[in-house]
């Protein structure tokens, strides 16, 4: 009990512990939301952004791609969500408590929640959807439930009981609409998850029901008049673009097309001019849970990229500092650590990889393979210019080391489909990490989650049983101390391998018009429901 307070303490701060575990056995009091001033909450309207890439699915259960969250944040709900502390607030579960001993967590659920076709909200579908669909077709939460969950069930239709096999700290963040999104029992269970019609006209339980999906070209969606939060939405409609052209994207958000940039939507080389434009807001806040790192995966079950001193050698060969403030323009920092400088266990003095070619040619020297040999392909992300830039970098790079590459492009869907049947030499990407290590980090490099179906595993096939032994290790650990020389030992042998090819952490601004209210409250940002947001008449 000592170390997990202290752990809780140091994870989420005294409040958390007070809520989980001083009043263990008590139900929560409701955190309440901002509720932005009168004008703006009659305003209505239409919100319009933009969906870049555009997504191949809105099912986030499904797909956890980042324009997926984007856009199905506003129509699925998880039981909580998190405040810019990291710290739950209330969503579909208005209170909650966690057991003494942290094995045992109960929800009480809101009232009078509907689904889209107007069929009750309850705790049969949050059962469902962890017990059953969850556990299928989401991979990232399957293998946290499918390692750590011993049961759960429904003591009546407005609570529910979920019980671990060991106590496992991070549990509580895990109930977001990205991770946790509960589905509907009646329109999924005993089919099949992943051609369900329903997918073509998702039904949740938020703000914002399905209305359109023009291929190519827009998808959009309405203010569900039966939301089960009184008086909200305040929005009429929410429109995302899709805009193929970068410089397009920004010309829509200059001429007021669009209200809202989300990071990615426009190159960065435009966002200093598009900030200073009149009347537009800039936030980098609302990417606290997140703390995106992004990596250069390196398919380890073939020739060059099996060979550790290759891939050291791929590692020194990149200006990481360069990337950041030449293709990125400043807006991020190179990685020195498998782990983003926000996230829990963090070491700073985990050894990096300095830019050197002479240690790089040096190394594939030592290594005794013959790169030219194998030609190498660079699947593009499809991300937007600035990584389109990063793959041709790289490309260079490699080039004089002696490697022939060349570069893939692929949309969204390809991308993702390709990476998750590890149909890939090279890739950069990015990842998020979710506030701490054993939900956002340790299932990219178990050999556990080494599983086909998602671009978001161990898709680079890295296994070592000493740094799988040590991640099982520190999971379940309660000492904060303890966790953080267990976790310092996995960051230097992820790092001393290449286990993957951390490039940098990621900064991700926000552009939106000043009379556009409430944008950005949690910590998970543009994926909110945006059932708060409205626009200021002037």
């Amino acid at each position: 009990m000592k170390h997990l307070t202290q752990h809780l303490k140091k994870s989420f701060g005294k409040s958390l512990v007070s809520m989980a575990l001083a009043t263990a056995g008590l139900a929560l009091a409701p955190v309440l939301l901002p509720a932005g001033n009168a004008a703006a909450q009659t305003a209505g309207g239409t919100l319009s952004g933009i969906v870049q890439p555009e997504p191949p699915i809105l099912i986030s259960a499904m797909n956890s791609q980042a324009p997926t969250q984007y856009i199905a944040g506003k129509i699925y709900q998880g039981l909580l969500t998190y405040g810019p502390d990291l710290k739950p607030r209330p969503e579909l579960a208005k209170s909650w408590k966690v057991s003494p001993d942290g094995l045992t967590y109960t929800f009480e659920l809101q009232s009078g929640v509907k689904w889209h076709d107007g069929k009750p909200f309850t705790s049969a579908d949050v059962v469902f959807s962890i017990d059953k669909m969850l556990r299928e077709v989401h991979v990232r939460t399957r293998a946290v439930l499918n390692k750590y969950m011993e049961s759960i069930r429904a003591v009546n239709d407005s609570t529910v009981e979920i019980k671990l096999k060991e106590a496992f700290p991070p549990f509580i963040s895990m109930f977001e609409t990205g991770t946790m999104p509960m589905m509907p029992k009646h329109i999924y269970d005993g089919t099949d998850y992943r051609n369900n019609p329903a997918n073509q006209k998702p039904v949740g339980t938020g703000p914002f029901v399905f209305k359109e999906w023009k291929k190519g070209a827009y998808i959009k969606l309405a203010k569900n008049p039966n939301y089960w939060k009184k008086g909200k939405p305040y929005l009429d409609e929410l429109v995302f673009y899709v805009i193929p052209d970068s410089a397009s994207r920004a010309v829509a958000f200059e001429k007021g097309d669009v209200q809202v940039l989300r990071g990615g939507d426009v190159d960065n080389v435009d966002v200093k001019r598009l900030r200073a434009l009149p009347n537009v807001e800039y936030t980098t806040k609302g990417w606290e849970l997140f703390s995106p790192m992004s990596n250069l995966l390196m398919n380890t079950r073939k020739p060059p990229f099996n060979n550790v001193k290759v891939r050291q050698a791929v590692m020194h060969a990149l200006n990481r500092k360069m990337i950041v403030d030449n293709i990125f323009f400043g807006m991020g920092k190179p990685a020195v650590s498998p782990f983003a400088s926000a996230t829990l266990f963090f070491d700073k003095n985990t050894p990096a990889y300095d830019f050197n070619l002479k240690k790089a040619r040096e190394l594939i020297k030592e290594s005794g393979a013959n790169v030219g040999q194998y030609p190498v392909k660079i699947l593009s992300s499809s991300y937007g210019a600035n990584w389109d830039r990063l793959d041709e970098y790289m490309k260079q790079m490699l080039e004089q080391l002696g490697f022939k590459v060349s570069i893939e492009s692929a949309d969204a869907g390809t991308w993702s489909a390709r990476v998750s049947n590890w149909d890939f030499d090279l890739t950069a990407t990015y990842t998020y990490q979710y506030g701490d290590p054993a939900l956002g980090v340790e299932r990219l490099y178990v050999t556990r989650n080494i599983v086909k179906g998602t671009p978001f595993a161990n898709v680079q096939g890295y296994s070592n049983p000493q740094s799988d032994e040590l991640w099982a290790k520190a999971s379940i650990t309660m000492d904060p101390a303890e966790r953080q020389k267990l976790y310092t030992e996995v960051q230097k042998i992820l790092m001393t391998e290449v286990a993957a090819g951390n490039l940098f952490e990621l900064e991700f601004p926000t552009l939106y018009r000043k009379n556009v209210k409430n944008l950005v409250t949690t910590a998970i940002g543009l994926n909110e429901s945006f059932d708060n947001v409205s626009i200021e008449k002037n």
